[in-house]
């Protein structure tokens, strides 16, 4: 038994397993206390030759794969937290990779009681190089995408409602459960809810660090974003009072675009509100990619910084509305 396991639910990731893997190596926490726990969603790339082969270079750490044959994110988590033994449990993903310090500092947190779960901030980074994915690893940290979520680019140390990985003791489950398999994405936030509804603090420090790599692509963040609101609104249904100001813009805006261009084929004037609308959006946009351009020396923010944020709020907003009109029927379509 080791008194640290940490978790990580993974599908076809090939291209970061090996970098997360060497990163948990390096940790200043001994790696005699810890094991890893990689649920596997039965990956159909060369993910599991991939660790393979960096368990046969690094027997010094305790590692187990254990199969998810549900292919989703909170059974992943369930399947790896049965598998596990320690009695801190700490989340990361397949295409994270943590600071050297990142265990230790989320150990030390939770012995300095400051939390029932604890995390850090997100570095966002590209996943691969080109323009593009260097303008939508910046649109994945931008308040104008993003909000107020403060883990993407706070500086200052507090009490929130979300962290994106966790940090907990293991008998914390036994006063809220564990991760809700009906929700095939927002299960981090439903999680958290439930631990605020039990009296828990969720603790963001933000030199607890670990480096996101974003989607490289605009077809891979239109998924990406349109299951985040999809199953959202599947969220909310369980706990309305849970809606944030950030959360119900997209819907709003994208419910707005298409109400004017419909209402525009009876009334001529919503043709005007409709066009008054984008230009003020694309504006806005334009100027965020501008602003970033400039400080960042990278002329290619000017294009890419506005697709991608425009990207992010049409399907974040379009999986929204379409929860609130779908069916569980529909469920398994937003997996992909």
């Amino acid at each position: 038994m080791k008194p640290v396991s940490i978790i990580i639910p993974c599908f076809n990731e090939q291209e970061t397993i090996s970098s997360l893997l060497q990163a948990i190596f390096d940790q200043t926490y001994s790696r005699r206390m810890m094991e890893v726990v990689i649920a596997d969603g039965m990956s159909t790339d060369s993910t599991r030759q991939r660790i393979a082969e960096f368990q046969s270079g690094h027997t010094g750490l305790d590692l187990q794969v254990v199969d998810n044959p549900r292919r989703i994110i909170p059974a992943a988590l369930n399947c790896a937290i049965r598998a596990s033994s320690g009695q801190i449990l700490i989340r990361l993903d397949a295409h994270a990779r943590p600071y050297p310090d990142y265990v230790e500092r989320c150990v030390k947190a939770l012995e300095s009681d400051l939390g029932e779960n604890v995390g850090g901030v997100w570095e966002i980074r590209p996943r691969r190089k080109g323009w593009l994915a260097e303008a939508i690893a910046a649109a994945a940290a931008d308040p104008l995408a993003v909000g107020d979520a403060y883990y993407r680019h706070t500086d200052r140390a507090g009490y929130v409602d979300t962290v994106p990985f966790f940090a907990i003791r293991r008998d914390l489950l036994a006063r809220v459960g564990t991760f809700d398999e009906n929700l095939w994405t927002n299960e981090d936030y439903e999680f958290n809810v439930r631990i605020s509804k039990a009296d828990g603090r969720i603790w963001l420090d933000p030199a607890i660090r670990s480096i996101y790599y974003a989607q490289p692509g605009l077809n891979g963040l239109a998924r990406q974003y349109g299951r985040y609101g999809y199953w959202k609104w599947h969220m909310l249904r369980k706990y309305p009072g849970t809606i944030r100001w950030r959360q119900a813009l997209p819907p709003l805006f994208v419910f707005s675009l298409v109400f004017s261009c419909l209402m525009g084929f009876f009334f001529p004037f919503f043709w005007y509100l409709l066009a008054a609308e984008l230009v003020i959006y694309c504006t806005f946009l334009v100027l965020d990619g501008i602003l970033h351009a400039c400080s960042r020396k990278r002329a290619a923010m000017v294009i890419g910084l506005p697709l991608a944020i425009a990207v992010m709020h049409f399907a974040w907003g379009s999986g929204f509305l379409a929860g609130m009109l779908s069916g569980r029927r529909n469920q398994a379509t937003l997996l992909l």
